[in-house]
């Protein structure tokens, strides 16, 4: 008779039981609070903080070393030698968001402006062989775009190729013969327009400068502030995630290669105000010398974070360095040194602050 009551003694002992538990709220002590810590994720939050402080550092230091570098004038050049660099980083920082690279942007640049430089010289007015030369660079890049994102290649391997290809194609148009400055001021002086700027204190500014801060300043609004921005750093955080809500991978993808290509068209513009001619071997270091700015002011090579701000103060960073070196009597493989040596401490930052989220 006694079978019965089990059932309901024992769950009269379990409610008894449950009575007495603690019914405090499970929690979790933050036992890592060290200053390393909340560097770390400070500096995680951000990126260009990194980039500015070692500029100014640069800059105090240099000036020290070589107190010629902290003038007007040496300032003002350094702004007019990594002009070209700097509009060229804006198009890899683009990519390298997406978790790509290209090495093809010199060759974009070149080809687009042997393009120019030809028409304008050959009678065609200078606006619409500048329009064409930026349209060639927006059509090799969307080449690039075309192959990561529907072909499935790695874009290291396709800009490599394209990269010989557009080298090809650049010496055979220009039948490796360059346009001399004095027939681009006697028939098209237009294309030399970005060369020119105007004086304030005593500090020249080019055109060309000024345009460069203008583009990064609307490539950030664009990055920070519009949905394909938003896509864009999506889509190197994380493509299968961004597909999974609902981004077209394979189109922003292709859309940043085809943007990227247009600004390598337009700084082509640029590249001949600031050098005065065209050649075929022109610019030649100008893919590294991106890719260098690009790491150094930020961008993570693994893609979904970086800035277009980080970016440009990369390319001024290269460029205080290296007249800064020059100006102390330093030779220029040590230049190329302290350049190397930049790129791998910046790498080692990138993955030092990749650890803040894990």
């Amino acid at each position: 008779m006694s079978t019965p009551d089990a059932p309901t003694k024992t769950i009269s002992d379990f409610e008894s039981t449950l009575s007495r538990a603690d019914a405090a709220v499970a929690s979790f002590e933050q036992d890592d609070r060290t200053f390393i810590h909340v560097l770390r994720n400070f500096l995680r939050r951000n990126p260009t903080m990194i980039p500015a402080l070692v500029l100014l550092v640069s800059i105090a230091a240099f000036s020290i070393v070589a107190p010629r570098f902290f003038g007007i004038g040496a300032l003002s050049t350094i702004l007019k030698q990594v002009t070209v660099t700097g509009f060229v980083a804006l198009a890899q920082t683009l990519i390298i968001l997406t978790a790509g690279i290209d090495l093809s942007v010199g060759a974009i640049l070149v080809v687009s402006s042997l393009i120019m430089g030809n028409l304008a010289v050959g009678g065609v007015p200078v606006l619409i062989a500048v329009l064409i030369g930026i349209a060639t660079g927006g059509a090799m890049g969307l080449m690039n775009g075309l192959l990561v994102a529907r072909v499935k290649l790695p874009p290291f391997i396709v800009t490599l190729g394209t990269l010989s290809v557009f080298t090809s194609l650049k010496l055979w148009y220009s039948q490796s013969e360059s346009i001399r400055n004095a027939d681009i001021v006697e028939k098209s002086p237009g294309l030399l327009w970005f060369g020119q700027g105007y004086n304030i204190g005593g500090a020249s500014i080019s055109y060309g400068g000024i345009t460069l801060i203008l583009l990064a300043g609307l490539l950030w609004y664009v990055l920070n502030h519009t949905a394909w921005g938003r896509h864009v750093h999506a889509v190197g955080d994380d493509p299968d995630a961004a597909m999974l809500s609902g981004i077209h991978v394979d189109r922003t993808l292709i859309s940043v290669y085809a943007v990227a290509g247009l600004i390598c068209g337009f700084a082509a513009w640029i590249a001949i105000g600031r050098v005065g001619s065209v050649s075929p071997i022109a610019f030649e270091t100008v893919n590294l010398g991106s890719i260098t700015a690009v790491v150094i002011g930020g961008t993570s090579l693994f893609g979904g974070r970086g800035s277009i701000v980080g970016s440009v103060l990369g390319a001024f960073i290269v460029g205080v360095f290296n007249t800064g070196l020059s100006l102390a009597g330093v030779d220029d493989y040590w230049q190329m040194f302290a350049a190397g040596c930049l790129v791998i401490i910046a790498v080692a930052m990138d993955q030092w602050l990749r650890r803040a989220s894990q």
